[in-house]
């Protein structure tokens, strides 16, 4: 793979006013805290407000050096002209529906997103694409999409190809199955849950792909020193049993001085297979706690007592020290 991520990256969703508006001054302050602390990984996607987390991104992003930075965008969602729903609003993002999403994973319609995402985001290369959610494209994905992607790799449009989805038993199919240099997992493998372990991560290691994670608070579940009781958990409120296990985690957290997003930030960085994690902030103090967050040792005593309380997989790989992992 010819990009090196840093260890903890920016995710810009909320530049593209996810859930509420984000202001210019948010956006900016985000990046740049996300710069002046280390981060040198954005990810973005046409889909984050119909190309505003694009352009935004890449016009804040055009003050730094090019060679020192590494963006992600994805493929797989083309933004169609919608003049008939332009007066109306989009359905997860603050922004005006003035174009519509169409799912296309066809040679053309990579090599034409790719185009338009150049165009947002200002730049003559793509570092890292991704199909994004193609959980119900397997056949057009596999045999056109990543081929089309391995094209564009090679005439170096793009530096890295990947797929970002969901869940793992496709992540692995791709991983075994195409020429793909990266994975963006999300929410599939954190400190509540870890069933990647018995897929994707061996698969990974063995063919030699890195795995970026994305969703590491579980939709927030994880994003506190203790869940709300209305907290929610794949995008939906989380269930009671839930609740209770994330309850569980925060005691022993708390016994030893740390907070469940030190710990699942930890956690996560300790298999082999994970290259980076991407965070979403949407303005400078989110960015700042992340990376207070990614800098806490995390004491040894409370990988073993989520381990013998069965609160994480045993077979987990923990670090192995009290010392953070990562520098940034």
């Amino acid at each position: 793979m010819s990009v090196n991520l840093s260890p903890l990256g920016l995710g810009a969703a909320q530049l593209g006013n996810l859930y509420r508006v984000t202001t210019e001054d948010e956006a900016a302050g985000a990046v740049r805290a996300a710069w002046d602390g280390g981060i040198r990984y954005f990810d973005t996607a046409p889909h984050y407000g119909l190309g505003l987390s694009e352009r935004r991104l890449g016009a804040l992003l055009a003050q730094y050096p090019r060679e020192e930075y590494v963006v992600s965008t994805k493929v797989g969602r083309l933004l169609a002209d919608s003049p008939e729903t332009a007066d109306e609003q989009d359905e997860d993002f603050v922004v005006p529906a003035t174009h519509r999403r169409v799912w296309d994973f066809s040679r053309d319609g990579v090599r034409r997103s790719i185009e338009e995402s150049l165009a947002r985001l200002g730049l003559d290369h793509i570092d890292v694409a991704y199909l994004h959610d193609p959980d119900e494209h397997w056949y057009e994905a596999s045999s056109q999409a990543v081929p089309a992607l391995v094209e564009l790799r090679e005439e170096g449009v793009v530096r890295a190809v990947g797929v970002g989805m969901n869940q793992t038993p496709m992540l692995t199919r791709f991983v075994r199955e195409t020429d793909i240099d990266l994975v963006m997992c999300a929410g599939r493998y954190t400190l509540l849950e870890q069933g990647a372990l018995a897929d994707l991560m061996p698969a990974a290691v063995e063919r030699n792909v890195g795995v970026v994670i994305a969703g590491v608070f579980n939709s927030g579940l994880l994003a506190r020193p203790r869940p709300p009781e209305d907290a929610h958990y794949d995008y939906a409120p989380a269930p009671a049993e839930l609740l209770a296990k994330t309850n569980q985690i925060a005691d022993i957290c708390e016994r030893h001085g740390v907070t469940l997003p030190d710990v699942a930030l930890a956690f996560v960085r300790a298999h082999p297979a994970v290259v980076s994690t991407v965070v979403g902030a949407r303005g400078a103090e989110q960015v700042e706690s992340v990376l207070a967050h990614s800098r806490t040792p995390v004491p040894v005593e409370v990988w073993e007592e989520l381990r013998s309380a069965w609160l994480i997989d045993p077979m987990a790989p923990v670090p192995q020290t009290m010392l953070p992992d990562i520098q940034l």
